[in-house]
């Protein structure tokens, strides 16, 4: 036997950085929770905490003052967050979310403007693509931006803008030349003190609650000229890019509130009584949690594969990034359900939290692309050969 055998086996500072973050987690995040979600507040509490240890952006490169840390590392942050709490765990992913076009394509100077901030924790980040009227058909979208003289205007409306009332700059997609089509639509940094820009109410959700997710109005939106990302028209190719970059941090998430829904159930069924015996006696118990637990084990060396393997560049990331989140955020609305479940009548109350991941849960099987469309881009990659 080769002890030292090191394939499928993540690095002591990955092990590390999840024993840093649980017990981050735990000790500063876990116990605002529930009532982030009952009052439907931002979580300052998770902010503070995670900048203050360094790890609300933890993907920024060095070189802009930032951790550096890999694809894979990310991840097990936003997983060991959502463990505790979804709503917290989408401070680092959205900032990655956010910024991951700009790290791919923006120039260096602004790179240089906008990620030395995400990484001190001085500011956050959002991603605006999604509009009413094009959602999953994201290519369809109406906000244009123009130019004058030496700036762009913007005009139009975004929706379901995670965190858009907290964030101090937005990547911003937009038509600039109409007739083009998806080769037609750029992407820009805006800023939340850009002239122009307005924030919208707060939608009313079913989980997430302590992350406000909100639309976004562009009113003759003034934005400098060198806020533009990449060249005109790459806006589209951008953010499908940053897709596959991001939708394994969904996965993690998924498999974060997966995990906290099964540690609560084992703890739960173990010192629960009926019929004279613990319910964790009971074979039928015990076939649940084994499915459970087989799923979430499945889920997470998915979601790190597909970590892996955009870190290292590879090509074709669109099958595994989506399968990655399209298979996670299925085990979540499995596991949490069962969960619920395995509690009994506590489970739908919200005096245990796993009625909340549950809610919760629900989310990452539809945002950064539905796992309908996850399926789609799957079965393109596949009959692409």
């Amino acid at each position: 036997m080769n002890t030292g055998f090191e394939t499928y086996q993540l690095a002591e500072e990955h092990e590390a950085l999840r024993e840093a973050v649980r017990a981050l987690s735990e000790k500063e995040i876990a116990p605002h929770a529930a009532e982030v979600d009952e009052q439907e507040r931002y979580p300052y509490e998770a902010l503070d905490a995670l900048v203050r240890s360094g790890f609300s952006a933890v993907h920024v490169p060095e070189e802009y003052g930032g951790q550096g840390a890999d694809s894979v590392a990310t991840c097990i942050v936003i997983e060991e967050v959502a463990r505790v709490c979804a709503s917290s765990s989408l401070i680092p992913a959205v900032n990655k979310l956010g910024t991951m076009p700009i790290l791919l394509s923006a120039s260096e100077d602004l790179k240089q403007q906008v990620m030395p901030a995400i990484a001190s924790g001085e500011a956050t980040a959002s991603y605006a693509l999604s509009e009413r009227e094009a959602g999953s058909d994201a290519a369809s979208m109406k906000t244009r931006a123009k130019r004058d003289g030496d700036n762009w205007v913007l005009n139009g409306t975004k929706c379901w803008i995670t965190n858009g009332s907290e964030s101090t700059w937005f990547t911003v997609m937009a038509v600039t030349d109409p007739d083009k089509g998806s080769n037609g639509i750029s992407a820009f940094a805006v800023h939340k003190d850009d002239p122009g820009f307005v924030v919208g109410p707060k939608e009313k959700k079913l989980g997430i609650k302590g992350s406000p997710t909100v639309e976004l109005y562009f009113e003759d939106c003034t934005i400098p000229g060198d806020r533009i990302i990449g060249d005109e028209g790459t806006g589209f190719k951008t953010a499908l890019r940053t897709l596959d970059h991001t939708r394994p941090t969904i996965g993690a998430q998924a498999l974060g509130i997966a995990q906290g829904a099964l540690d609560a159930s084992v703890e739960y069924v173990k010192d629960r009584k009926q019929f004279g015996q613990a319910v964790a006696d009971f074979q039928g118990v015990q076939f649940m949690l084994a499915d459970m637990a087989m799923k979430i084990e499945a889920a997470r060396h998915m979601v790190y594969v597909s970590a892996a393997r955009a870190e290292r560049g590879e090509g074709n990331l669109g099958f595994i990034s989506a399968a990655a989140k399209c298979y996670a955020s299925d085990v979540a609305m499995e596991v949490t359900t069962d969960a619920v479940q395995l509690f009994g009548g506590a489970g739908y109350t919200r005096d245990f939290p796993v009625e909340r991941m549950m809610r919760d849960a629900k989310i990452t099987q539809i945002y950064e692309g539905t796992n309908q469309i996850q399926r789609m881009v799957m079965a393109r990659s596949l009959l692409k050969g």
